[in-house]
Parts: C-alpha cells; sequence; structure tokens
C-alpha cells in the first residue's frame, strides 16, 4: 500500500497518548500523525530526555502503527500572531506563554517551532505540519481602509520570523507543510502565492492540503493540489458542509460548532461537499505517495463512531493510477 491511512490526534489531546493509539489501531489505522499536544508529543521532554522519543516509538509499534509526521498547529500559531491575547494563553503550553509579553511569546514560540523540526528528526520523520499565524489576518475585511503597505508589512514580517526557523528545517532534513487556513499567512489561493513569493518559494516551506476550509470559502480544493503540486507535503482529510440559506452566514455569526444556524459547520469525512473522487484522482496525477491523515471533527457526531467510519471510506478511495495498477497486473501475469 503505497499511501498509509493515519488520524491526527490533535482532536485527540484530552485522551491519554495510548489510548488514541489502541483505539486507531482497533479502528485499522495505520499509524498517526501525532500532535504536539496533551502527552502526544512534548517537544521539550523529545529534545532534554534520552529515552522519551524511543519510548514513542516502541509504543507505537506494539499497537503495529508508524508514525510518518507530527504537528505543531498552536505554538506555530503565535509565532506570527498580531494581536497576541488570552486565545493564545489557552492554548500554548505555560512555558511558551511565560509572562504573556507578545514578542516574548512570538520569539518563544519561535525557537520552539525550530526545536520541532529537531526533534521531528529525532522521531525519524520528515514533515512537520503547522499553522503560521499572520500579522495581518486582522484586516481581512480591509475597513477601516488597508493599505498596500501594511499588507507588504505582513509578509515581510512572516518572512523575518520565518526564514530562521527554516533554516533549522534545512539543517535537520526537515520540511514544515503549512496547513492553508482562515487566521493565517496563507489562507486561501492568492495569499499562498504571494506567501510562497515572500520566502523566494524555499522548499523547506510547503503545504498540508485541507480541503475543509477551501470548500467553505468557495475554493477549488482539487485546483489547489493541480496548482501547488510541487509544494503538497502532506494531506489532511477534513469534510465540510456549507448550510447558506438567506439567514446562515459563510462568516459563521461568532456561533459555536454545530449550532444549526451557522452557515458551515465540519463533519465527518463523507458526509459533506468535499469532492473525495476528484480529489484522490489529483493526489495521484501529481504523484503524492504520502499519508492520508484522517483530521476527523464534527460537533455533532461521536467521535469514536466517527473516526472509525472515515478510515474505512478513505480505504474505498485509496486506487491506483491506471498504469500503475496495469504495470502490477501485467508483472504478475509474467511471473
Amino acid at each position: 500500500m503505497s499511501r498509509p491511512v493515519t488520524l491526527f490526534t490533535g482532536q485527540w489531546a484530552d485522551m491519554p497518548f495510548e489510548e488514541v493509539c489502541r483505539l486507531a489501531s482497533e479502528w485499522g489505522y495505520d499509524g498517526l500523525e501525532i500532535a504536539c499536544s496533551g502527552d502526544h508529543f512534548e517537544v521539550d521532554r523529545a529534545l532534554s530526555e534520552e529515552d522519551y522519543v524511543a519510548n514513542k516509538l516502541k509504543l507505537l509499534e506494539s499497537y503495529g502503527l508508524k508514525v510518518w509526521a507530527i504537528s505543531n498547529h498552536l505554538v506555530g500559531q503565535a509565532v506570527c500572531d498580531d494581536p497576541i491575547d488570552e486565545r493564545h494563553r489557552n492554548i500554548l503550553p505555560a512555558r511558551i506563554w511565560g509572562d504573556g509579553d507578545p514578542e516574548g511569546v512570538r520569539q518563544r514560540a519561535a525557537a520552539e517551532m525550530a526545536d520541532t523540526a529537531r526533534a521531528a528528526a529525532k522521531l525519524g520523520v520528515d514533515t512537520v505540519i503547522g499553522f503560521t499565524g499572520s500579522k495581518i489576518w486582522k484586516y481581512v475585511a480591509m475597513f477601516p481602509p488597508v493599505t498596500a503597505e501594511m499588507i507588504d508589512d505582513g509578509y515581510a514580517d512572516f518572512a523575518r520570523r520565518w526564514n530562521p526557523i527554516l533554516d533549522v528545517f534545512d539543517e535537520v532534513g526537515v520540511r514544515f507543510a503549512h496547513e492553508v487556513h482562515p487566521s493565517e499567512i496563507a489562507y486561501d489561493y492568492w495569499t499562498t502565492k504571494r506567501t510562497l513569493e515572500a520566502i523566494d518559494h524555499r522548499p523547506a516551506f510547503g503545504l498540508n492540503w485541507d480541503p475543509s476550509h477551501f470548500v467553505w470559502q468557495d475554493l477549488d480544493p482539487v485546483g489547489f493540489i493541480l496548482d501547488f503540486a510541487d509544494r503538497i507535503y502532506h494531506v489532511d482529510c477534513k469534510d465540510t458542509k456549507k448550510r447558506f440559506d438567506g439567514r446562515n452566514g459563510r462568516l459563521g455569526s461568532h456561533l459555536p460548532w454545530a449550532d444549526p444556524r451557522r452557515g458551515w459547520d465540519f463533519v465527518s469525512t463523507g458526509h459533506g461537499d468535499v469532492d473525495w473522487e476528484s480529489a484522490f484522482r489529483a493526489l495521484n496525477a501529481i504523484g503524492y505517495t504520502g499519508p492520508i491523515s484522517v483530521e476527523w471533527e464534527d460537533a455533532g457526531m461521536d467521535r469514536l463512531r466517527g473516526a472509525a467510519e472515515a478510515v474505512t471510506y478513505i480505504r474505498s478511495l485509496l486506487f491506483d493510477k491506471p498504469e500503475a495498477a496495469f504495470d502490477a497486473a501485467f508483472s504478475t501475469e509474467r511471473n
């Protein structure tokens, strides 16, 4: 099997890591995309404790699981964000938050992301998925009027803060896969192009393809795969259902997840508006052979049911490219 199916553990950080391993194994996942949250993977301990990584790998092996990538979305978010406020305090480790001074938080977050690359290399994986944060997401409505210089400064700030981090990624042979997502420096098609230009398209910085946020923005997830073929470093599968009916708006109206007044929500993979078959055809076309990671999120479905259902659904779409299937059949016939 060329593309393993993994479970992203970010939505399971309230559970002990071993319990997540047990469940994922029982459901038939090949491995985990391990989040740097809870006790799942602690970057500081991975670098400071001699047996920490070995024990993680041993635990995975005991459940028949592997790891191809780790994720550090929460800390990455703080690298460029402005403002830094109570929201960040709620998601960051206390040692990153410190005294809460915004620039201190950003600098500690940047150092942690560099250390995340080092920890990933020690774990034996070559991809870290995450967010970047953004100095200019607060200007997305473009009112009061925003000058071109203010937007330029946002991309320059991103490059200034992330290039030194990416230098470490290069040093240890690990890639960063940015999840294109509202609230980030790259959140849609054109901002992704601008972000890559800001860092001169350096290979250390690629993309994590997650179609859920494209769908509710009315962007084309499949076209994105084809247009950024050389930058698709990782794939997360999360589905979205739109419910625009004249009252329910695209921006969500500050309503909680699963509130029926929202114009969109996350749903279990296969229950929403993502054209998964076309997406997997596009992944075949660009030659993507990395892990397919289920990022299970659905406030209206029990996760123990939904995550098990999702892996079965994704496996039904892991068809080979026609020439690969033909070559395999021809080789079998000749032998």
